[in-house]
């Protein structure tokens, strides 16, 4: 996509322009604030759960509002992206979010936080959304795949926010004071990234520039999917087939099956996250590890996550998409089981990054075959991936929530592991090595 200053002709840019490159490093500041902002919570769960008196299953139900607050905005965000700019949108959503986490932190009871974390998702998915369509515009500019590289910005800030928390919580620091700090640091980050980004309002959808500007691999991160607002970039074969009625269609059953079966890819990504994020601070906890360590659990799953997408792009061209996700649903399920079926914290820290390396392609992977998928219309696939992945972060907490009340958190956790053989019997769906040389499928 361009700036309303660039013709819909835009010749190939070989050298990006200082213009780029500022709008690139504004656009990764705020992937970076996004990363941070919730995994400063992250570890303060077990103080809160405490604190409410809540049970696994109570506490599972209300983190299950963040997702549910993110799966309604969503479908709002493009409306506010046109209205407003994706630019303003994701800036003045960022510090809205700061706020909505302290008021999580501190909520009284838990109606309330469950009020807090449903705010809180509505607006990290307005801002996931606006942030990536920003993203995408400064990628055409480039004309070249540079959005994995904000996704691994938000994993080190992700790692940084774990590590503030962890901290915080290990140094006695009360919750109001370390996430009221937290809001106002990121929310000053956020403004600093703003002049840094490409001015004008986002380019109409229709435009040449929005049909011929990037493939979509790179518009999914590990953190929530993405699903397209308004305008933003759509595979330039895709559509021109699209157009020309090219495309064979295959039976009903078929293509529905393979999008079920890449939502469930997908979905995978967004458990094996969740379990880190909702229960690794808990689980390791109960089994003796302090607060600080207890907070490595999601640290170890982050940091080897943003490993697995600095070394995704390399690992997909040379082995394919589906060998790849077959090695990452065995890194999933070999490394949680063998935790979990022998506990010990070093294990289980292990056990997490394992899981983290594991799925840092399957969310890109599924949404690039979606994207593909014969028998839809350009972009529906995608749209569909990209929201439903969010179910598993709505279901996956309450799931274990009432597994770990019954049976305990260990036995709740093993739905890490059956998604990670879920993931090697079903990547048979996604795209195979290349021969070389050749372009990826619809690119």
């Amino acid at each position: 996509m361009t700036s309303p200053t660039t013709s819909p002709a835009a010749p190939a840019r070989t050298v990006p322009t200082r213009e780029d490159r500022r709008a690139r490093l504004g656009v990764a500041l705020l992937f970076f604030t996004n990363g941070a902002l919730i995994a400063n919570l992250l570890p303060r769960y077990p103080a809160i759960k405490a604190g409410l008196e809540l049970s696994n299953a109570d506490f599972g139900l209300a983190v299950a509002a963040m997702p549910v607050g993110a799966l309604v905005a969503g479908l709002g965000a493009g409306w506010l992206i046109r209205r407003f700019r994706s630019s303003r949108v994701a800036v003045v959503g960022t510090v809205i979010t700061g706020i909505a986490v302290l008021l999580t932190g501190i909520a009284p009871v838990g109606g309330l936080l469950a009020a807090g974390f449903l705010l809180a998702g509505a607006l990290d998915a307005i801002v996931d959304v606006s942030q990536n369509s920003h993203g995408l515009r400064v990628q055409y500019r480039y004309r070249r795949s540079i959005l994995n590289s904000f996704h691994a910005v938000w994993s080190i800030g992700a790692v940084l926010g774990g590590l503030m928390g962890g901290a915080a919580a290990g140094l006695g620091i009360p919750i109001a004071w370390h996430l009221g700090a937290s809001a106002l640091i990121f929310a000053v980050v956020a403004l600093v990234a703003y002049p840094l980004l490409l001015a004008g309002r986002e380019p109409a959808e229709g435009l040449p520039e929005a049909v011929d500007a990037v493939v979509v691999t790179g518009a999914a991160g590990a953190e929530p999917g993405v699903a397209p607002a308004g305008g933003g970039p759509v595979d330039s074969t895709r559509a021109s087939s699209a157009r020309d009625g090219r495309r064979v269609s295959p039976g009903f059953l078929a293509k529905w099956g393979v999008l079920l079966a890449l939502v469930v890819i997908a979905s995978s990504g967004a458990v094996v996250e969740d379990s880190g994020s909702t229960w690794a601070a808990l689980y390791l906890g109960s089994l003796g590890a302090g607060v600080t360590v207890a907070a490595l659990g999601f640290v170890s799953l982050q940091g080897a996550q943003f490993v697995g997408r600095l070394l995704g792009d390399g690992m997909v061209d040379r082995f394919g998409q589906k060998a790849v996700a077959r090695a990452g649903g065995v890194f999933v399920a070999v490394g949680m089981g063998v935790a979990l079926a022998f506990p010990s914290v070093v294990g289980t820290i292990v056990g997490f990054a394992a899981a983290g390396f594991g799925v840092a392609t399957l969310i890109p992977a599924a949404m690039h075959a979606a994207d593909n998928l014969p028998g839809f219309r350009a972009g529906t696939g995608l749209t569909l991936v990209s929201w439903l992945l969010r179910l598993g972060f709505l279901a996956s907490p309450p799931i274990v929530g009432f597994v770990a009340d019954s049976a305990g958190l260990r036995f709740g956790l093993l739905i890490v592991p059956v998604v990670g053989v879920a993931v090697v019997l079903l990547a048979g769906v996604l795209e195979g090595r290349r021969e070389r040389g050749s372009a990826p499928r619809g690119s």
